[in-house]
């Protein structure tokens, strides 16, 4: 398939690209400088110079491809407007195609809110945190566009090597400081490990006949003391730990910080049996970061 990739050389983008490549797959990516260019063109991309703020000088790709998959964020004050512009610019182009485009859209587990004891699965109500409400409004827009085949991808707190939803920890066991805690540490978080979920994207892609939401969740809720006692033994750290709560993070972090406290379950076995998808890490004890 010939593919489009919004964020292609982020943190996920770049191994749902290598992903894509390595199964055979055309795929184009979006760059706003030269490293970007670099980076894909050393995975076996084409770099396609633009940003996504400004759709107008990117959009007539999706004339090209057969599909696209939006992983881009500004992740700044614009994000939203920033994301509702491209998806709109997007779906506009895509009327004028003969045939469907077929798109994979990015939402989150943060959008189910807390869960609890309730396991969320695509049907459970979503109940958004405020700062990402606008993708799951962006979402329906996608499904209901007669003009593409869409699915939306509810990825679980993604980790990986370098660390990601671990980021924090890892680096106060570096430093050997104490844990900062937001929330509780009995709240559970669900997880996938990031080449897993680059998979899922493909598998998606690969499927354009599926349409709606899709969680990607390996794990379905740990508990963050599990997570926190593993990293501390992996690096020699106490496992001392401080916690704050939520209005002290939102304070100092910004309103984005109540995602990390939410208390969520989230499990994916729509995904699992629709695509064939089987995670290579259902622990995150036998990953590395």
């Amino acid at each position: 398939m010939k593919i489009f990739i919004l964020g292609g050389t982020g943190s996920i983008g770049t191994a749902v690209t290598q992903n894509l490549i390595r199964y055979g797959h055309d795929v184009t990516g979006l760059s706003r400088s030269d490293a970007s260019d670099r980076k894909l063109a050393a995975m076996g991309a084409r770099p396609l110079r633009g940003d996504l703020r400004h759709p107008g000088s990117w959009v007539r790709e999706v004339a090209h491809v057969d599909g696209l998959i939006q992983l881009a964020a500004t992740f700044g004050p614009d994000m939203a407007e920033a994301d509702t512009a491209a998806m709109g610019a997007i779906l506009r182009q895509a009327a004028l195609r003969p045939d469907p485009l077929r798109l994979i859209y990015t939402g989150g587990c943060w959008l189910y809110g807390a869960t609890g004891n309730r396991i969320a699965d695509e049907v459970s109500p979503m109940r958004p945190i405020k700062p990402f409400a606008w993708m799951q409004k962006n979402a329906r827009a996608a499904l209901a566009a007669p003009a593409v085949s869409a699915a939306v991808i509810h990825p679980a707190m993604v980790y990986h090597p370098e660390g990601g939803v671990f980021s924090r920890y890892l680096e106060a066991a570096r430093l050997m400081m104490p844990f900062e805690i937001w929330g509780s540490v009995a709240t559970r978080w669900p997880l996938v490990e990031r080449a897993d979920l680059a998979c899922a994207y493909r598998l998606l892609m690969e499927r354009p006949k599926l349409t709606g939401h899709f969680n990607a969740s390996a794990e379905t809720g740990v508990p963050v003391a599990e997570i926190t006692r593993e990293i501390a033994r992996r690096h020699g750290h106490d496992a001392s730990y401080v916690v704050r709560s939520l209005k002290h993070v939102l304070i100092k972090y910004g309103d984005w910080a109540e995602g990390p406290t939410l208390d969520q379950q989230m499990e994916s076995a729509k995904l699992r049996q629709m695509t064939g998808w089987e995670p290579q890490y259902t622990s995150f004890r036998n990953a590395q970061f």
